[in-house]
């Protein structure tokens, strides 16, 4: 038997903090969840799986319109035709309470119960699959608990959209433990809601295969699906990663404590661009670090510098360039004046930090926020109900201050 086990597809999900800029593959980026569930697919009619494991969040939240859902429709219809079943869990994204649209789905596609836990056999292969959907997008409740006990004589997959005990960057939504899922006595435990591949356990398997294509700096490296191939005697013989990702996210560190000026930090970043290869499109941030005389240049000059670098990358063919961050400082030691003013910005700094909702009132609060043309917040992505903006958009303001401070000194 040959299983393939995926989640958290986020289709039509946009990659976002995507600046767009002139030879940035833009079309490329902006339907790489399509193309990467194409590409689960295309493995599992040339793997010929027995079924297909979806644990949860298959889509990113409600449809902007029915393209989402008929999309997702056409790439079953694909898996019916090679007789391929599906067996899917809502998850936080996709649960009933979020989504208004919905299109009746090819009949090899078993949507799992979400009020509560139900099993789908497919005697034939051998395989019985337990599972329960999100029925709300905030279930906090331990939904293993109630699965049932496995199916004598099959393999028994349970299928969970959850963060276990937790997971950094997740919400504890559906929370268990392992020995909880262990104690169930299934043969393999299909996970989902963590977009990092995570073999937790083998015996029994317990696995997150991660999320399909990555969709913004924080989600680098490979992603993409399980392929799970079963023996006779009913026992995992492999779980393979196979790579779906059609856009790779990385994110370039780069020291440039030995840069005199511009120029020298241009050429560090190139070589590091340049030894960037995975052979396909590559969405890239870069964080300049270091104490580096060039500093206070980066700073004057950082417009020109972040358009100096896209060209590098355009250079490069399929590379987009998401964000250039200067966290750099400069290699002298501020006076004692100084000390004192940084120290107290740093502790503002700290303070807005573990209070986003503050910083939050602050801005919607700014009358020159009420004055921005709406089409400004989509060109720029000014968001200021997203937590990770206003924490980048402090961690900027608080490094200009700084800088803008030190080069006070120096006059």
């Amino acid at each position: 038997m040959k299983l393939i086990h995926a989640a958290d597809l986020h289709i039509d999900s946009p990659l976002r903090g995507l600046s767009a800029y002139e030879g940035a593959p833009a079309e490329d980026l902006r339907t790489a969840s399509r193309r990467a569930l194409q590409g689960l697919v295309d493995l599992a009619i040339s793997e010929s799986v027995d079924g297909i494991l979806l644990a949860g969040d298959i889509y990113d939240g409600d449809w902007l319109d029915f393209q989402t859902g008929l999309f997702f429709g056409k790439q079953m219809s694909r898996l019916r035709a090679e007789g391929i079943s599906v067996y899917v869990v809502s998850g936080n994204h996709d649960a009933q309470n979020t989504m208004t649209h919905r299109l009746r789905l090819p009949d090899n596609v078993h949507t799992l119960d979400v009020d509560e836990p139900e099993t789908v056999l497919d005697e034939k292969v051998g395989l019985a699959v337990h599972g329960q959907g999100f029925p709300r997008w905030n279930i906090t409740d331990n939904l293993a608990l109630g699965y049932p006990p496995p199916c004598r004589g099959l393999f028994n997959v349970g299928l969970l959209h959850t963060a276990l005990t937790g997971r950094d960057g997740h919400d504890r939504y559906a929370p268990c433990t392992v020995d909880q899922l262990a104690g169930k006595g299934y043969d393999y435990w299909a996970l989902g809601h963590v977009h990092n591949r995570e073999v937790v356990q083998k015996d029994p398997w317990i696995v997150f295969p991660g999320n399909i294509q990555g969709r913004h700096a924080r989600e680098t490296g490979p992603k993409g699906c399980t392929l799970i191939t079963v023996g006779d005697d009913l026992r995992v013989r492999s779980a393979v990663h196979h790579d779906l990702d059609v856009a790779r996210w990385e994110h370039l560190r780069i020291d440039v404590s030995g840069a005199e000026d511009l120029d020298a930090v241009t050429d560090l970043v190139q070589v590091r661009l340049n030894a960037l290869s995975c052979g396909k499109l590559q969405a890239v941030r870069v964080s300049l670090v270091g104490r580096s005389s060039a500093h206070l240049q980066l700073w004057h000059g950082l417009h020109r510098f972040v358009n100096e670098v896209r060209s590098l990358a355009n250079d490069l063919g399929d590379l987009w360039v998401e964000k250039v961050r200067i966290e750099t400082r400069l290699p002298d030691t501020p006076d004692e004046g100084t000390i004192g003013v940084l120290t107290d910005l740093r502790r503002t700094a700290a303070a807005l930090r573990s209070d986003t909702h503050a910083l939050h009132r602050m801005i919607i609060q700014d009358p020159l926020y009420a004055q921005l043309p709406q089409e400004v917040h989509h060109r720029d992505g000014i968001r200021p109900d997203d937590p990770d903006w206003l924490q980048r958009l402090s961690d900027d303001a608080i490094d200009l201050l700084e800088s803008m401070l030190m080069e006070e000194r120096t006059r």
